[in-house]
């Protein structure tokens, strides 16, 4: 259009005070497009030789060649499916050669964990139940005596119960008052920094809103058979039933869970421990009696079975408030009691009898001293954390605890009021030690294969 009224386009461009409205000017006199009269004023001089005519119109003719065969290709359904044929033997022709790669099946080798190192961390749980792993290297040397460095923060009144050394292919095996066990390996904890204070455990373990973790063990690689078959979880209820297993049983948990015991109406699940097979039990009543015997004396069960009778309750209101599974027979057994008195006892004190007895007496119950809140097996390497019911925590020394017998009264280990009573007694490393023993790469729960 521009090219045969090239003369009219000239003379309303140049009688245009600018651009648009020689745009403006264009589109009215021969009703073009926005983009067809932009095309125009923009438009070269050279554009305007005979040559450059000659070329316009020859690519005028070409586009209207191919907008036509477009159209009868669109129009034409037996040649549009001659095109794709022809095509594909191009495509065919072109790139038909042998496959030169080799493709094999391999997915079955691959683990997540290959590609994780298994390094060494320290994993620490709070009393409160905030859980995280930390890289070894953020603990730095420390000399004997020095002050140690903090090792997590947490919440007001809470503290560090459990820390130890792991790596990050370890599980971690968790257990609900329900009787139900979860696990997780190490490096799928939350990675936190030393003076973070966790993720709570509730938000890691499909747990449900109305049970809570009771106990939890580390173990090695759960899909080692000479590991688990010579290895056993040992139970204990609040109502005296134990229940040995063998750590087989529980190599292929669920998200959900899965049982590890089955537990009676009224009762619930109060410690679980890891095992050899070789350890002595003892179970302490909050009537002041306690009962040791031979692990060998409760046979393996399945999952789902309740166990059997560890230790007689004096009354019905009577329920067992710990259990420990010792290996180390010169380490000594702490019970506390509910009005702050607490003792410590020799092993050998307490005579090795048959499962299922009434005990004997571990500490002199009376209105003074209350009821047992607290057995832990203990040595000069641990500090006493004592919760009261009012929230009051008092840390302090094994070491300071002189060994007594075992049917005494005790000594007062805190001062209580009238109307508070204690109702926690965790078992803590020294905090001047931790950073040694971490360096060392030492099990701060003295070993929590043998969780004693």
């Amino acid at each position: 259009i521009a090219s045969d009224n090239i003369d009219e386009v000239i003379a309303i461009i140049r009688g245009s005070s600018n651009a648009d409205e020689a745009r403006e000017k264009l589109i009215e006199r021969f009703e073009l497009s926005e983009i067809q009269a932009k095309a125009i004023v923009e438009m070269r001089l050279r554009q305007l030789t005979g040559l450059e005519q000659d070329k316009l119109r020859s690519e005028y003719e070409e586009i209207m060649l191919t907008i036509a065969d477009l159209k009868d290709i669109l129009a034409n359904e037996p040649r549009r499916y001659q095109i794709i044929k022809d095509e594909l033997l191009h495509i065919k022709d072109k790139y038909g050669d042998e496959r030169r790669s080799t493709i094999e099946y391999a997915g079955g080798d691959m683990r997540i964990e290959d590609m994780i190192p298994d390094t060494k961390v320290v994993v620490t749980i709070s009393n409160a139940g905030y859980l995280k792993r930390t890289n070894l290297d953020e603990y730095k040397v420390q000399n004997r005596g020095g002050r140690g460095q903090k090792g997590a923060t947490t919440r007001n009144e809470d503290f560090l119960e459990h820390l130890f050394v792991g790596t990050n292919h370890q599980y971690m095996m968790f257990f609900t008052q329900k009787g139900k066990v979860f696990w997780m390996r190490v490096y799928e904890i939350p990675e936190g920094g030393k003076n973070t204070k966790g993720r709570a455990m509730q938000n890691l373990i499909n747990i449900e809103q109305d049970d809570s973790v009771k106990a939890f063990l580390v173990t090695q690689d759960l899909k080692d058979e000479d590991y688990i078959n010579s290895h056993y979880v040992i139970m204990a209820t609040k109502k005296g039933q134990v229940k040995k297993t063998s750590l087989e049983q529980y190599s292929r948990p669920r998200t959900n869970g899965i049982n590890a015991i089955t537990i009676k109406e009224g009762d619930e699940l109060l410690e679980a421990k890891l095992t050899t097979g070789d350890s002595q039990v003892m179970l302490a009543l909050k009537s002041g009696k306690a009962i040791r015997f031979e692990e060998a004396k409760t046979r393996p069960m399945g999952r789902t079975a309740s166990g059997v009778r560890g230790i007689t309750l004096q009354h019905e209101n009577d329920e067992v408030i710990g259990m420990v599974a010792v290996n180390d027979m010169e380490s000594n057994i702490l019970v506390v009691s509910e009005k702050g008195y607490g003792k410590r006892s020799n092993l050998e004190d307490y005579r090795i009898t048959n499962r299922g007895g009434k005990g004997v007496k571990t500490l002199n119950i009376s209105d003074k001293t209350g009821n047992l809140v607290a057995i832990k097996n203990v040595d000069d390497s641990n500090d006493l954390m004592i919760i009261n019911k009012s929230g009051l925590t008092i840390r302090m020394a094994v070491e300071d605890l002189r060994v007594m017998g075992r049917a005494t009264q005790g000594v007062r280990l805190i001062k209580i009021k009238d109307d508070d009573s204690i109702a926690a007694v965790a078992k803590v490393v020294h905090e001047e030690d931790t950073e040694d023993e971490i360096e060392n790469g030492t099990e701060i729960e003295n070993n929590e294969n043998n969780n004693n």
